[in-house]
């Protein structure tokens, strides 16, 4: 499955940044990692910093995929609101993710700054604004149940909102903790750190023909007639995985991005990022080198040939939702394309073991926020590995 279009910004931004060897001898390891985009980048630094002997493998370049495409809006925030992830899951669940998500930011930025790690991390605050009167008093609920939660939100009323940031809508929750990043570049940079200082073993263009799965571990063969061996598989393989899983786990989603070309971007729009409670919703943030990027216009995903003939029709429509977002605000697109992403029935993602895959584990979040979700993984699977205790691998269970 091709899970993105050509052309992305970050990829024509940043180039090849690095590339690896394909699997030319037989490994043992501790831990597998399938899959070199964020997600595995994320889980291979966090085991390989731990002292586990760690391969990844790839069979394509490494973050080629969806992590090249990611517009990399770090939020707190799932794809369902607090109070309605409440009614579904309870209370205390709905909390605890809420929670985890400004925790795996503030995790993320801390790694980032001591490990001196170049990706363009930038902490921002997030707005989330209503697009009619009736979401705002839904807005207005949700901004009481989060203070309940002890996250750090306020409200911006109507006018402010236009006085004070240009944005047009009927009153915003203003969040203290989100930011943004170059996806492309921090799963790069994540994999070079754990190869260059704690013995991480990389290789792409390696794909796997079986995995003879055995209760001691398991044994993964690879074109060529090689085979590793490795106590622990992290299949983190993202929207793939639904190709082999027999769960009907996430439905498919195509979703649009545009990068406009650089100009004197108003303080406000260039030091926050935004989105709205349309549906689908309008995402808006700026880029290090003074671009604008805008993002939604998502549909149903039916195959790749079918996304991206759309792409000049959604550029043109995030366009115009832009010009009534912000009036006044006119971009000249640069970069356009599309990306593929899953949504499941309560907005979380699937993080753990599987019944039908042995000594395995899988990291699959889905949603607009799969890159917190696999911050927040680094730490579930690595108690799951140590036999650690975490309530992480109860709410994000398969079978749920």
């Amino acid at each position: 499955m091709r899970v993105r279009s050509c052309e992305t910004y970050w990829l024509l931004k940043n180039g090849l940044i690095n590339s690896y060897p394909s699997l030319r001898s037989n490994l043992a390891c501790d831990v597998l990692v399938i899959g070199g985009g964020i997600t595995g980048s994320l889980m291979a630094w966090q085991f390989a910093t731990e002292g586990y002997n760690t391969v990844l493998i790839d069979r394509n370049d490494v973050s080629l995929g969806s992590t090249s495409a990611t517009t990399a809006l770090l939020q707190y925030e799932i794809d369902m609101s607090l109070t309605d992830l409440t009614q579904k899951v309870g209370q205390e669940q709905a909390r605890d993710c809420y929670r985890g998500g400004v925790e795996a930011i503030l995790k993320l930025e801390k790694i980032v700054r001591d490990r001196r790690i170049a990706c363009e991390f930038e902490r921002r605050r997030s707005i989330y604004v209503a697009h009619n009167r009736k979401q705002s008093e839904a807005l207005k609920a949700e901004l009481a149940s989060r203070k309940s939660a002890g996250i750090d939100v306020e409200w911006i009323d109507q006018k402010d909102l236009l006085g004070t940031y240009g944005v047009h809508g009927f009153g915003a929750i203003r969040s203290a903790v989100a930011a943004c990043v170059d996806g492309y570049c921090l799963a790069h940079a994540l994999l070079d750190d754990a190869a260059t200082n704690h013995s991480l073993r990389i290789y792409d263009h390696t794909e796997i023909e079986a995995i003879a799965y055995q209760s001691s571990g398991n044994d993964v063969h690879v074109k060529g007639g090689w085979h590793i061996s490795t106590s622990k598989i992290v299949f983190a393989t993202g929207y793939e995985t639904l190709s082999f899983l027999k769960d009907n786990v996430a439905d498919l989603i195509s979703t649009y991005a545009c990068v406009s070309e650089p100009f004197d971007i108003p303080a406000p729009l260039r030091e926050n990022i935004f989105w709205n409670t349309d549906d689908p919703y309008l995402y808006l943030r700026s880029t290090p080198d003074n671009r604008l990027l805008v993002g939604g216009a998502d549909v149903p995903f039916k195959n790749a040939l079918r996304r991206d003939a759309l792409i000049d029709r959604k550029e043109l429509a995030l366009i115009e939702q832009l010009k009534i977002f912000v009036p006044g605000l006119s971009i000249i697109p640069d970069f356009t394309w599309a990306g593929t992403f899953g949504v499941t029935k309560d907005a979380l993602p699937y993080i753990g073991a599987h019944h039908d895959y042995p000594n395995s584990f899988f990291v699959l979040g889905f949603g607009g926020n799969g890159i917190t979700f696999s911050i927040m993984a680094m730490q579930i699977l690595s108690d799951a590995m140590a036999g650690r205790e975490n309530k992480f691998l109860h709410y994000f269970r398969f079978g749920r």
